[in-house]
């Protein structure tokens, strides 16, 4: 599946107050999960001593999934495609890379 088969059909299952024209929803819910795949990782680092199980990969992949879903209904709400996001994405990185600017902070490097 590509990403534009994923945001459409995702897009299906998106059943939230003012789907269409609310942008706000799926940003809280982005920030929510996103937060979970890091309490994953902060509790492989506290309780398993650093080390990922094959049980732990599937619980991560999980909370990846629902990260995505919710990039993938913001970018919906803005009018934006993923495709043309994650374009843009490798072409910054690799314009960064060519430059030598992988490295540092700030967007405009």
């Amino acid at each position: 599946m590509n990403f534009e088969e994923y945001q459409k059909k995702s897009r299906l299952t998106a059943k939230y107050p003012d789907a269409g024209k609310n942008y706000i929803y799926p940003t809280l819910g982005l920030a929510g999960e996103s937060g979970e795949v890091a309490e994953k990782i902060k509790k492989v680092i506290r309780d398993k001593g650093g080390v990922i199980t094959d049980e732990t990969k599937e619980e991560i992949k999980k909370e990846l999934g629902d990260v995505l879903w919710y990039v993938a209904q913001i970018a919906t709400e803005l009018g934006l495609s993923l495709d043309e996001v994650v374009e843009k994405n490798i072409e910054k990185l690799y314009s960064r890379m060519e430059r030598g600017k992988l490295g540092g902070d700030g967007d405009n490097r």
